[in-house]
């Protein structure tokens, strides 16, 4: 959900965006972090340009290096981790969080088949 000034808002009940919504939102140049909470094997084999590795085991301890104000979409896999890295920054007061709903898998599947796909 975006909130009056177009951003990301945890308010309103959708912290789950789409593939589809993200890559529109990067389209028309909305400025964001793609925070990636994957393992370090796992970026690099396959991710999207300009995301941000932090892997969720050390989220807690690097949290300090992401801005609070601004838009921030988690990623993971599937959409599992990336979901509790998202309500775990909400908990710390980031107030524009959205996790990407179906990780990196959904992104290659509906978004750029580019991107390699894993088990």
């Amino acid at each position: 959900m975006l909130d009056f000034f177009g951003r990301f808002s945890a308010l309103g009940g959708n912290d789950n965006l789409g593939p589809e919504e993200i890559k529109k939102r990067m389209d028309e140049g909305q400025k964001m972090v793609i925070l990636d909470v994957r393992e370090p094997w796992e970026y690099q084999t396959a991710k999207i340009e300009g995301s941000v590795l932090i892997p969720l085991g050390q989220l807690e301890k690097r949290k300090d290096e992401l801005d609070k104000e601004t838009d921030i979409v988690c990623l993971c896999h599937m959409g599992v981790r990336s979901f509790k890295a998202m309500k775990y920054l909400q908990g710390c007061g980031f107030k524009h969080v959205v996790n990407l709903a179906g990780g990196i898998e959904a992104w290659s599947a509906k978004v750029d088949p580019k991107v390699p796909r894993y088990r």
